[in-house]
């Protein structure tokens, strides 16, 4: 039998069967819940039990702490509900009118811009259109049915293809593939778009953290935003290990000379003395708030590794008055997908 699921503080209702997850069950009636991996990994769809039974799958460590599971926390893409429930969980919004789709697509170009980053361009089919939100994210779908999640790092606008930043992972199925033996005019199946990863409509100025190929996403938000004649502040950090992790540098610098308001802060944190490298050192999110004693009027965008979206939010929300609901992650979680 399904049961009734109740959303605080926002006050929406939906069901949600004994073999769906309550994640799933939202999404079903139309409810975006924010999530990212839908496999227990990230965190992203993290929220509080107000009351009700359930159950939660497998899930990583990094994502669900044993202390936040006894404050009630869970993981809204691995609970399933054995009574009806009420749970706390903040920007939720309604899915808009963008479908979700499976389609082919074309290898159109592999461009490799650092010795361990291709960026992977698709070609989409010109008779099926292909819509989507900045900072979203695409499934591709090996032949086995297994998924390899990869933002897109281009913009809506330009939709006859899509970017996407592919890091090297060790032991990598797909990855390996595309640093091989993937060539031009290759055939790829994909889903989306996914995700709630975008830029929320509102005034107030945003700070973007991004951690290596973490910064696929935010490329995109800050393209449609220059497209868009956005005007709000938005102050961009990104971090690598080495100067040549940040294997768009040279762009991330042009873009304050097209939309009012830019700055951008690149950080390294593992480099050494003699690698020529004169700007910030450190952790990346430790850069924000070096300059940002106070975030409260703020909106942060954050994407990059499990460790630095925690590390990011528990000290811009502590730290610095950051409202728990003007925190936006999108984790990747390369170990879990065996990319």
């Amino acid at each position: 039998m399904p049961y009734q699921i109740s959303l605080q503080p926002g006050g929406q209702t939906f069901s949600a069967d004994a073999d769906q997850t309550i994640l799933e069950a939202a999404l079903e009636a139309g409810l975006l819940l924010p999530y990212s991996c839908r496999d227990g990994a990230c965190g992203a769809c993290k929220g509080r039990v107000i009351s009700g039974e359930f159950d939660v799958g497998g899930y990583s460590a990094s994502a669900l702490s044993d202390a936040e599971r006894e404050a009630g926390m869970t993981l809204f893409c691995r609970t399933r509900a054995h009574s009806s429930m009420v749970l706390e969980a903040r920007n939720v919004s309604r899915a808009g009118d963008i479908p979700v789709k499976k389609l082919p697509c074309r290898v159109q170009k592999l461009t490799r811009v650092a010795d361990d980053v291709i960026v992977l361009e698709l070609k989409l089919p010109a008779s099926e259109p292909f819509r989507f939100n900045a900072g979203q994210y695409v499934d591709i779908l090996l032949p086995d049915g297994a998924r390899r999640s990869f933002s897109i790092a281009n913009a809506p606008h330009d939709n006859g293809h899509i970017e996407l930043h592919v890091r090297l992972i060790a032991g990598g199925r797909f990855t390996g593939q595309v640093f091989s033996t993937m060539k031009e005019r290759d055939i790829l199946r994909f889903e989306g778009p996914l995700g709630s990863f975008w830029l929320r409509d509102n005034t107030r100025p945003i700070v973007m953290v991004a951690g290596g190929t973490g910064f696929a996403p935010i490329k995109g938000m800050i393209e449609h935003a220059i497209h868009a004649g956005i005007t709000r502040p938005i102050t961009l950090y990104w971090g690598a290990r080495q100067p040549e992790g940040l294997y768009m540098d040279t762009l991330a610098r042009s873009w304050s000379e097209n939309l009012p308001g830019f700055s951008y802060v690149p950080v390294i944190s593992d480099g050494l003395p003699d690698d020529g490298w004169d700007g910030r050192r450190g952790l990346v999110h430790e850069a924000v708030l070096a300059d940002f004693a106070d975030l409260s009027a703020h909106e942060v965008y954050a994407c990059g590794a499990p460790p630095m979206i925690d590390a990011a939010r528990s000290s811009f929300v502590e730290a610095r008055g950051l409202a728990e609901d003007a925190f936006f992650a999108d984790a990747f979680t390369f170990a879990m997908q065996n990319a």
